[in-house]
């Protein structure tokens, strides 16, 4: 979403990738700290894509300890280790757009990643790598730019992305082009026309096993609803293969979060980022797993790890943080297993911003 959080960490780029896939866990960083800073010019950078980057040790990955009930190796919790982060494509170009204000991530076709940026750029990454390899820009029936916050790859290689906006979920095909829009209840319209909140809608976005249901999360409570109260919409596949509006479902977010992210995992449950920022304090991020929905309208939740207790792997920030790891953290994809555990890729919203930075980190998840 737009500046939320003003954070950054100019950080020890990566430039090793373990042959898993995995990023390597870079080695600690030397440098003193930044003064904080309230306000940052959100002006584009001018680096150029593929920025120096520093010598990295090997990843250190969950192993047999975790099977015999010891936490893994740069455990932030019994559930969750880190493998590794990278800031290597920070402040950035490819082919004249910006690689920032990332909001979403989704597998794409074999060995590439799709990453979307709030600005309407759907970069495609190496999925390995990380480095862009082709970009489209997106536009709604007007030919003007989305603030697109979530993103799915559907089974036939389109994309679903939403923007919180109207709200609105819209169909692209590989190339950019608009191919449709899904109906939106009114209650979940921006007011005045519904109960949403503006830069507060539909910040997730996934779909179900099986490609037949799509969840899309608000961020932020409607209007008259509890202060921790988010609604999840579903929507079903026809047999034509377009969807039509499903069961809505209710989540409770920890206090003073949000949802800024929800991607299903292999056995239908919910893997979902909340996020919060305090000003002279930091982020506040932590990854839940939810139920799966079709199961009563109420999805419960159990904290999977707050990511305040992660190893820093000598991350850096220049504004404070409980953990200079953090950052405004919106992006996630389930990237496959490894060892029983789910491979979970996350990307921060830099907002353009000199003081966050567009960071990936690579977790394994025992969910």
């Amino acid at each position: 979403m737009r500046p939320r959080t003003l954070r950054t960490a100019l950080a020890t780029l990566t430039a090793g990738l373990a042959a898993t896939g995995c990023l390597t866990a870079a080695a600690p960083a030397t440098a003193g700290p930044s003064p904080a800073t309230a306000t940052a010019t959100a002006g584009p950078s001018t680096a150029t894509a593929g920025p120096s980057t520093a010598a990295v040790g090997p990843a250190t990955v969950a192993g047999p300890a975790a099977a015999q009930g010891r936490p893994p190796a740069n455990a932030c919790s019994p559930a969750v280790s880190l493998t590794g982060f990278t800031d290597a494509l920070d402040k950035t170009t490819y082919d004249g757009a910006y690689v920032g204000n990332l909001s979403a991530l989704a597998p794409d076709r074999r060995g590439s990643l799709a990453a979307l940026s709030d600005r309407s750029s759907l970069f495609r990454l190496d999925a390995r790598t990380l480095k862009p390899r082709g970009v489209v820009t997106l536009a709604d029936e007007s030919g003007a730019a989305l603030d697109s916050e979530a993103l799915v790859t559907d089974r036939d290689g389109t994309y679903l992305v939403s923007s919180e906006t109207e709200p609105s979920v819209r169909s692209y095909s590989r190339t950019g082009e608009l191919l449709g829009r899904l109906p939106v209840p009114d209650d979940l319209r921006t007011a005045p026309e519904g109960r949403g909140r503006a830069n507060g809608s539909f910040e997730g976005l996934t779909l179900l096993p099986g490609g037949r249901t799509l969840l899309a999360s608000m961020e932020y409570p409607l209007d008259g609803d509890p202060a921790d109260l988010v609604r999840i919409q579903s929507w079903q596949r026809t047999r034509h293969g377009d969807f039509r509006l499903g069961a809505q479902y209710t989540y409770r977010t920890d206090p003073g979060l949000g949802v800024s992210e929800v991607t299903a995992a292999p056995d239908g449950r919910l893997l979902v980022l909340e996020r919060g920022f305090t000003a002279g304090v930091g982020n506040t991020v932590r990854l839940q797993l939810a139920d799966r929905p079709g199961r009563g309208t109420v999805l419960h939740k159990r904290l999977l790890a707050d990511l305040a207790d992660c190893p820093a792997l000598g991350a850096t920030a220049k504004q404070p943080q409980p953990n200079p790891l953090l950052d405004n953290f919106e992006g996630m994809a389930v990237t496959g297993r490894s060892g029983g555990r789910l491979e979970v890729l996350v990307v921060s919203d830099d907002n353009q911003n000199a003081v966050q930075t567009t960071r990936f980190l690579r977790f394994r998840v025992r969910a």
